[in-house]
């Protein structure tokens, strides 16, 4: 099958190689001519064949400016796949404004990170049941081999809800293993901290590919000496809280995960100060000074 693939980063320009390993052709565009596979985008609809498809992989800050551009390019019958970390509010509107061109759209959350390439992506995608079948070649190339790996979760917007969820789910689980490993860091008792997440990674309940990495992490630097704590998050965190006050669902780890990321931008926060004065107010406990 042929597929238009624009954003060749570190996501895109990966799944351009599986894509192509599996015997798709994908024709590429990316803004950086040296990671490009045609100067524009009007040349890559050139050279697919009617009907056409095409992945946009940018990232959400950008993305409805390149679907808008992409669609002044593409003729009726059509189908755009964004595959970016659009919140799925946007899915709905663009897909209405697409209808209008006669062109299809399909929203897909895209798990994998740089080693979708190897191991395929888990795939979550939202949209008509036509246009989801037309794509269910590349679909099959980039997903892991077997029975799991890919749902169509729903009409459009589902397959960015889904992975919207799975983002949230993933800022508890990483800060779980955080946790456990502040705490066996700590301890006079545990003498072999990277030891310990080895000895997790078979045979127990939490085993995971998240502890992996985590292993490889202390494989390079045993106490992570190296890194800051600062630490980002690209919006699936916030906004699936944002969903779990709308719906009135409690969600305690997620939201407390979310927290500790903007307590780890902090380098003298005003909010643990005032919980110290208050400790010192009325119990009269020991702060300390500058």
């Amino acid at each position: 099958m042929q597929l238009g693939l624009v954003g060749l980063g570190r996501m895109g320009g990966n799944m351009r190689e599986r894509l192509r390993a599996a015997g798709h052709e994908v024709i590429g565009y990316d803004n950086q001519a040296e990671l490009s596979d045609v100067a524009s985008l009007a040349e890559m609809a050139k050279k697919l064949d009617a009907p056409r498809a095409v992945w946009v992989m940018v990232p959400a800050a950008v993305t409805d400016e390149t679907i808008t551009k992409l669609a002044e390019v593409l003729d009726t019958g059509d189908i755009i796949v964004d595959g970016g970390n659009s919140r799925f509010s946007d899915d709905a509107p663009r897909a209405e404004r697409l209808n209008e061109r006669g062109i299809g759209y399909v929203d897909a959350g895209v798990s994998g990170g740089v080693w979708g390439r190897q191991n395929g992506y888990a795939l979550m995608v939202g949209g008509a049941k036509e246009h989801v079948d037309r794509l269910m070649p590349i679909f099959e190339a980039l997903k892991p081999a077997g029975e799991f790996g890919f749902v169509h979760a729903g009409p459009v917007g589902a397959g960015h809800y889904a992975k919207m969820v799975h983002n949230g789910v993933e800022y508890g689980l990483m800060h779980a293993y955080a946790e456990g490993y502040e705490l066996l860091a700590k301890s006079e008792l545990v003498t072999d901290v990277p030891g310990v997440f080895k000895s997790w990674r078979e045979g127990t309940v939490v085993r995971s590919w998240l502890l992996d990495l985590l292993d490889r992490a202390l494989d390079e630097d045993p106490k992570l000496a190296e890194l800051s704590p600062y630490t980002e998050d690209t919006g699936e965190g916030r906004w699936t809280v944002d969903e779990a006050v709308r719906l009135a669902v409690p969600m305690n780890v997620i939201a407390a995960a979310l927290f500790a990321r903007f307590a780890s931008r902090q380098d003298d926060s005003p909010a643990m100060k005032a919980v110290a004065a208050l400790r010192q107010q009325f119990g009269g406990h020991a702060v300390r000074k500058r």
